[in-house]
Protein backbone atom coordinates (compact mmCIF):
# COMPACT_ATOMS: atom_id res chain seq x y z
CA UNK A 1 0.00 0.00 0.00
CA UNK A 2 1.36 3.39 -0.63
CA UNK A 3 2.66 5.87 1.56
CA UNK A 4 0.10 8.39 0.86
CA UNK A 5 -2.76 6.34 1.36
CA UNK A 6 -1.60 4.92 4.89
CA UNK A 7 -1.41 8.82 5.39
CA UNK A 8 -4.80 9.58 4.73
CA UNK A 9 -6.35 6.88 6.51
CA UNK A 10 -4.04 7.91 9.87
CA UNK A 11 -5.06 11.75 9.31
CA UNK A 12 -8.99 10.45 8.84
CA UNK A 13 -8.49 8.30 12.21
CA UNK A 14 -7.00 11.83 14.22
CA UNK A 15 -9.74 13.94 12.35
CA UNK A 16 -12.32 12.48 13.81
CA UNK A 17 -10.57 11.96 17.84
CA UNK A 18 -12.32 14.03 20.10
CA UNK A 19 -11.75 14.53 23.92
CA UNK A 20 -13.72 13.64 26.74
CA UNK A 21 -12.87 14.45 30.56
CA UNK A 22 -9.56 14.43 28.99
CA UNK A 23 -9.19 11.52 27.36
CA UNK A 24 -8.83 11.42 23.33
CA UNK A 25 -11.77 8.96 22.30
CA UNK A 26 -12.98 8.04 18.99
CA UNK A 27 -16.76 7.11 18.03
CA UNK A 28 -16.89 3.77 16.78
CA UNK A 29 -20.07 4.57 14.48
CA UNK A 30 -17.19 7.09 12.72
CA UNK A 31 -14.47 4.42 12.47
CA UNK A 32 -17.40 1.88 11.22
CA UNK A 33 -16.89 3.51 8.12
CA UNK A 34 -13.86 5.04 7.95
CA UNK A 35 -12.15 1.94 8.72
CA UNK A 36 -14.44 -0.12 5.81
CA UNK A 37 -17.74 -1.04 7.30
CA UNK A 38 -20.80 -0.29 5.58
CA UNK A 39 -22.94 -2.26 8.18
CA UNK A 40 -23.01 -1.08 11.97
CA UNK A 41 -23.60 -5.56 12.72
CA UNK A 42 -20.34 -5.96 11.24
CA UNK A 43 -18.61 -4.04 12.80
CA UNK A 44 -20.08 -4.39 16.13
CA UNK A 45 -18.54 -8.08 16.06
CA UNK A 46 -15.48 -6.52 15.37
CA UNK A 47 -15.74 -4.70 18.42
CA UNK A 48 -16.90 -8.17 19.95
CA UNK A 49 -13.43 -9.36 19.41
CA UNK A 50 -11.46 -6.74 20.96
CA UNK A 51 -13.67 -6.32 23.87
CA UNK A 52 -12.60 -10.24 24.84
CA UNK A 53 -9.26 -9.17 23.77
CA UNK A 54 -9.10 -6.32 26.14
CA UNK A 55 -10.95 -8.83 29.19
CA UNK A 56 -7.96 -11.38 28.04
CA UNK A 57 -5.16 -8.96 29.26
CA UNK A 58 -6.43 -8.12 32.32
CA UNK A 59 -8.08 -4.36 31.16
CA UNK A 60 -11.53 -3.33 31.97
CA UNK A 61 -13.87 -3.41 28.84
CA UNK A 62 -15.76 -0.47 30.36
CA UNK A 63 -12.79 1.46 30.55
CA UNK A 64 -11.75 1.39 26.91
CA UNK A 65 -15.27 0.71 25.05
CA UNK A 66 -17.56 2.67 27.07
CA UNK A 67 -21.25 2.36 25.53
CA UNK A 68 -23.25 5.77 24.77
CA UNK A 69 -25.71 7.38 22.75
CA UNK A 70 -26.01 9.64 20.50
CA UNK A 71 -28.10 11.49 18.10
CA UNK A 72 -27.96 11.47 14.19
CA UNK A 73 -29.28 13.44 11.87
CA UNK A 74 -32.55 11.74 9.36
CA UNK A 75 -32.84 12.42 5.46
CA UNK A 76 -36.23 14.33 6.54
CA UNK A 77 -34.54 17.21 9.06
CA UNK A 78 -35.17 14.70 12.04
CA UNK A 79 -33.35 13.47 14.48
CA UNK A 80 -33.15 9.60 16.45
CA UNK A 81 -30.68 8.43 19.13
CA UNK A 82 -28.97 5.55 18.14
CA UNK A 83 -26.02 3.55 20.11
CA UNK A 84 -22.32 4.21 20.18
CA UNK A 85 -19.47 2.97 21.43
CA UNK A 86 -16.61 5.83 22.85
CA UNK A 87 -13.64 4.23 22.29
CA UNK A 88 -10.23 4.81 23.78
CA UNK A 89 -7.01 4.60 21.71
CA UNK A 90 -6.03 1.31 23.27
CA UNK A 91 -10.05 0.09 22.09
CA UNK A 92 -9.22 1.43 18.97
CA UNK A 93 -5.86 -0.38 18.60
CA UNK A 94 -7.13 -3.60 19.78
CA UNK A 95 -10.37 -3.41 17.08
CA UNK A 96 -7.54 -2.60 14.32
CA UNK A 97 -5.81 -5.85 15.51
CA UNK A 98 -9.18 -8.03 15.15
CA UNK A 99 -10.76 -6.24 12.17
CA UNK A 100 -11.01 -8.46 8.75
CA UNK A 101 -7.74 -8.91 7.11
CA UNK A 102 -9.36 -8.63 3.72
CA UNK A 103 -9.78 -4.78 4.28
CA UNK A 104 -7.74 -2.34 2.71
CA UNK A 105 -7.68 -0.37 6.01
CA UNK A 106 -7.15 -3.05 7.37
CA UNK A 107 -3.18 -3.70 6.26
CA UNK A 108 -2.99 0.10 6.39
CA UNK A 109 -3.33 0.16 10.49
CA UNK A 110 -1.53 -2.59 10.98
CA UNK A 111 1.39 -0.91 8.86
CA UNK A 112 1.41 2.22 10.69
CA UNK A 113 4.04 2.33 13.55
CA UNK A 114 2.78 5.26 15.00
CA UNK A 115 -0.92 3.95 15.48
CA UNK A 116 0.72 0.80 17.06
CA UNK A 117 3.08 2.98 19.40
CA UNK A 118 0.60 5.40 20.29
CA UNK A 119 -2.56 2.73 21.04
CA UNK A 120 -1.29 -0.03 22.54
CA UNK A 121 -0.40 0.72 26.20
CA UNK A 122 -3.98 -0.71 27.65
CA UNK A 123 -4.26 2.26 29.69
CA UNK A 124 -7.45 4.91 29.96
CA UNK A 125 -5.08 7.51 30.39
CA UNK A 126 -3.41 7.90 26.74
CA UNK A 127 0.47 8.05 27.08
Amino acid sequence: MKKEVIQELYNGFEAVAVEVEGIECWSARELQLLWGYSKWENFSKVIDKAKIACENVGSLVSDHFPDVRKMVNLGSGSEREIDDILLTCYGCYLIARNRDPRKEQTSAYRGIKAFGSKCQFGSSKEP
